[in-house]
């Protein structure tokens, strides 16, 4: 049997086939060759289509299966890692709403920082173990200051390893690492940040169920087994930024 892992970078997405029993990798696939375009609307902004991974992700599956050749009934799991501290919106119908601000955007540094200093350190470091900076928490505040029509179709937030998932399994879901390195997370009661949220004035109700990083986090519907060349089913398990 073998595990089907996926590496979400922002220069390209990679697809990897690794033995279930051994853990060794037995091909890796890449797509596209060159790398990905990062929109700058603004100096210092950065910004990606989710749904841009998505494509080049199928692309880089049906690449991968076609260079093993093996029978994609004998892939039991599927893994994902992905760029940290992308912002990723989605409304009710689960269509994002607007470009990802990625991890190398800096527009919401002033936010962080006024944050931090209006809630103080000691507070932030306790609870946050971080400043909310210019991690994703902060985007999310700079897109409801300036973006205030969009923001109220605002279903819930993702990290952009979220979105995969939820494009293979239909299931919006994330994981604590995730809501950590966004600064959605408060470490020292072990719950969703509230007081951050609360200052920011954003709807905990945004926050997707939580599952453990290593856990069934849903399964591949059928609706995308053609794009992909896969078989339904197979479940998601691993979930993390890197």
């Amino acid at each position: 049997m073998y595990l089907l892992g996926y590496d979400i970078g922002s220069s390209s997405i990679k697809a990897a086939l690794v033995e279930a029993s051994t853990g060794s990798a037995i091909a890796v696939a890449q797509f596209p060759d060159k790398e990905m375009e990062i929109i700058a609307h603004e100096p210092g902004w950065a910004e990606q289509h989710p749904e841009t991974w998505w494509e080049n992700l199928c692309q880089a599956t049906r690449k991968l299966l076609q260079s093993t050749n093996i029978d994609p009934h004998e892939i039991s799991g599927i893994g994902i890692a992905y760029q940290m501290h992308g912002l990723v919106l989605v409304d009710k119908d689960q269509k994002v709403l607007r470009p990802s601000i990625i991890w190398c955007d800096s527009r919401a540094v002033q936010i962080g920082d006024k944050a931090y200093n209006d809630l103080g350190a000691d507070r932030c470091l306790q609870h946050l173990l971080n400043s909310p900076g210019n991690f994703t928490a902060s985007k999310l505040k700079w897109v409801k200051d300036h973006e205030p029509e969009l923001f109220e179709q605002v279903h819930k937030i993702m990290l952009p390893g979220d979105y995969i998932a939820m494009r293979l399994t239909g299931e919006i879901n994330t994981t604590v690492s995730g809501l950590s390195e966004g600064m959605f997370w408060d470490f020292k009661n072990n719950q969703v940040a509230e007081f951050l949220l609360e200052y920011y004035g954003i709807d905990s109700g945004t926050i997707p169920e939580i599952v453990p990083a290593f856990s069934n986090q849903g399964a591949l519907k059928s609706e995308v087994v053609d794009l992909l060349g896969l078989k339904p089913g197979i479940l998601v398990g691993y979930r993390a930024g890197d």
